[in-house]
């Protein structure tokens, strides 16, 4: 938080910006905002995926950012904005991922008050847009659907920032403080839940949630409510405290409502995280929200909205080539990892030692991207597996692939390093890389060509791809 008594950002900021404040310049910094940084709607999304690659190396990810005086895309990482700013002497960029801007002069991410009363309010009309959709009840109806403003990031108030400059003692955030940071003592046996609790308590949207008091308890009695015991949980996680936490509460409610976990001995986190999460959804549903759901059959709860994903399967019959397509929702995904019975598929092309994908691979290291591939690879199920297919009506060979419809906020990943026999149970114990970013694209089944397309469907999607992609150039040149 800003210093002084009037609790704002100091005046004073870039000196370089007068150059970009020239005619219209308000409205083409909403441009960009609106198509490249904080997108709202759907199309504006797949827009935003579709279009912003590095214009140099073609790559999503490494920091990509925008030049606010022409269409550019460029790796920060890489420095091949720098490069451009150098030659073109495009002084300013755009982080498309959080939306600071860039000043290659000051070499700094800069501000200035009239750039940023517009990033907030190009944010606010996003979130407004992610919040509401449209049913089909009724043109003039909308029902909330998203996480949008009801779980925003906490800004002060009028009433707030007036009680803040009356209170002026407050705690103060050094760099030892342990707001957040708080160890668990281990009852026994529970690592396995310590570990978990350690990762749900600092969810940013979780955490919010909780925080802010969002959960209203409608059980006959709360101290049997699971979500009452984690909003304590965080209450005490973020209250300063050195001591560590003692979770007896925790694991008592656990016991209680997932019983095939009861007792002191070791338990598998991810059956630990999948029975926390059913049961939080479970009491989940008596909030506002959780009952605001549009199909009566889905919870709109907290739980849903941040770990739910749609995962979708399409199996082809290998005579008429017809597929078949089921989605299925998912808290997790389990992926197989090499050294097990199961085959897998050679490591990933840049095991030379580059960079694919945000990894950095070493000759015969597994990363989460081969695992990735793997899981969405199409797999003959062959003939001890037919099915009946809806177009031969009758039994067939077929082949199956997995890939995701719809990817959730927290994306949870299981590696299965127990596998199971009839002779042995062992554990498989091979390395795998995670990147710090990690580009979900190639796994989604928009991007997944089911392979019963002919080539004059492929040719269409590239069209159509390479259409939005200059479509979208075409806008902000002429709104620049």
């Amino acid at each position: 938080m800003w210093g002084g008594s009037d609790m704002s950002p100091p005046a004073a900021g870039c000196c370089h910006v007068t150059g970009f404040k020239v005619e219209n310049w308000k409205q083409n910094l909403r441009a960009i905002y609106q198509c490249f940084v904080w997108s709202g709607s759907a199309e504006t999304r797949k827009r935003k995926a579709k279009s912003c690659i590095c214009h140099m190396c073609g790559a999503h990810l490494n920091r990509l950012h925008s030049c606010l005086y022409c269409v550019f895309f460029g790796c920060f990482t890489k420095k091949h904005i720098h490069e451009h700013a150098k030659t073109k002497r495009h002084n300013l960029a755009i982080d498309l991922l959080y939306g600071g801007i860039y000043c290659f002069m000051c070499q700094d991410y800069i501000y200035d008050k009239d750039m940023e009363q517009i990033a907030k309010e190009e944010q606010r009309k996003a979130w407004k847009l992610q919040a509401f959709t449209p049913t089909v009840v009724s043109h003039y109806q909308c029902t909330m659907t998203g996480i949008g403003e009801k779980y925003s990031t906490w800004e002060p108030t009028k009433r707030e920032l007036e009680l803040l400059r009356h209170n002026p003692k407050r705690r103060k955030i050094t760099t030892n403080c342990t707001i957040g940071l708080r160890g668990l003592i281990n009852l026994g046996n529970t690592c396995f839940m310590n570990c978990i609790v350690q990762a749900l308590t600092h969810t940013p949207l979780l955490r919010d949630f909780f925080l802010s008091d969002r959960h209203k308890c409608e059980m006959q009695s709360p101290s049997s409510c699971l979500v009452c015991e984690m909003s304590t949980l965080f209450q005490e996680f973020y209250s300063g405290h050195r001591s560590p936490h003692i979770p007896y509460r925790l694991l008592h409610l656990v016991w209680t409502h997932a019983r095939h976990l009861a007792g002191y001995e070791q338990q598998d986190a991810h059956e630990f995280l999948i029975a926390a999460l059913d049961v939080l959804h479970r009491h989940c549903k008596g909030d506002d929200n959780g009952k605001k759901a549009n199909n009566p059959n889905h919870c709109n709860c907290i739980i849903d909205q941040i770990f739910t994903g749609g995962l979708q399967s399409d199996v082809t019959c290998q005579v008429c080539h017809g597929v078949s397509t089921t989605i299925d929702p998912f808290w997790d995904i389990s992926l197989d990892l090499p050294g097990s019975s199961t085959p897998f598929w050679p490591l990933s092309p840049g095991s030379d030692g580059s960079v694919v994908n945000g990894e950095s691979h070493v000759s015969g290291t597994t990363t989460l991207t081969d695992c990735l591939r793997r899981f969405t690879r199409p797999e003959h199920l062959g003939s001890s597996a037919k099915i009946k297919c809806s177009g031969c009506h009758s039994y067939q060979e077929s082949t199956k692939q997995l890939t995701m419809k719809k990817l959730p906020i927290v994306a949870c990943f299981h590696l299965k390093r127990f596998e199971h026999s009839a002779k042995l149970r062992r554990k498989i114990t091979t390395y795998v890389s995670f990147p710090l970013e990690l580009d979900m694209t190639p796994f989604m089944a928009s991007r997944c060509v089911p392979s019963s397309k002919s080539p004059k469907d492929l040719d269409r999607t590239v069209y159509q791809f390479v259409h939005v992609h200059h479509e979208t150039w075409n806008i902000l040149e002429s709104r620049l």
